[in-house]
């Protein structure tokens, strides 16, 4: 189970985000101002955390400032309404992992999370990414099917192996922006569909089994077994 602290004062924003995340499968401890936010995250432990910045008592930039200062390391994300950079900067200059501005999409909010609690697990040693007879070595940077050699472009390559290391799960564009490409990126722009198009020539067209699948509406998956 993983347990998520949300430090968030507005009770209306603070149920909508509690019952989302328990309805995702989060287990959510949710306090109302900076300083129980603080006694929380430093007394319990917290797979992440989900924090106002504009909160009574202890606002969220000092809350986080705190915790960091005593040795808590888990991911956190800021929620504020603030949108300039140099807000984003003193959010991430007082030890926050990700900014998410208000209104924000609860969609985003959740696929956000789950990138920051991904970047927190320790890294798998695995370096051979295998679906049935595609392969992709990561030390080598070489991807083959059936044996055969594939060319693929820096961009291409980091897709793919994203897709093989969730092999199986349907992954949304918002989650393949994050990890692939940051978020400079607009979330209407389609260079996600353009490279996954150019993936599919590559990675399929010689192919009777199609590894690449659009799940329309959700995202896209590579999966042997469709």
């Amino acid at each position: 189970m993983t347990h998520i602290l949300l430090v968030e004062d507005d009770i209306k924003t603070a149920e909508f985000i509690r019952a989302g995340l328990a309805a995702e499968g989060f287990t959510v401890h949710h306090v109302s101002d900076g300083t129980a936010g603080l006694n929380s995250g430093l007394l319990d432990f917290f797979d992440a955390a989900v924090i106002d910045i504009m909160l009574p008592r202890l606002d969220g930039l000092s809350l986080v400032e705190q915790l960091r200062s005593s040795g808590a390391t888990m991911p956190v994300l800021f929620l504020s309404g603030r949108k300039t950079v140099q807000d984003r900067l003193k959010g991430f200059k007082a030890g926050g992992d990700d900014y998410l501005v208000k209104p924000f999409s609860f969609a985003e909010l959740v696929a956000r999370l789950h990138a920051l609690l991904r970047r927190s697990q320790p890294v798998s040693e695995k370096t051979l990414l295998v679906a049935g007879e595609l392969e992709l070595d990561l030390l080598a940077r070489k991807v083959s099917r059936n044996g055969a050699e594939i060319e693929l472009q820096q961009r291409e390559f980091a897709l793919l192996s994203y897709l093989l290391r969730n092999k199986g799960r349907v992954i949304s564009k918002m989650m393949i922006l994050d990890q692939v490409w940051g978020y400079d990126f607009d979330p209407q722009t389609n260079v996600v569909e353009a490279c996954i198009c150019r993936l599919r020539d590559k990675v399929d067209q010689d192919s009777k089994h199609r590894l690449i699948h659009t799940v329309r509406g959700v995202g896209y998956v590579l999966d042997e077994n469709r």
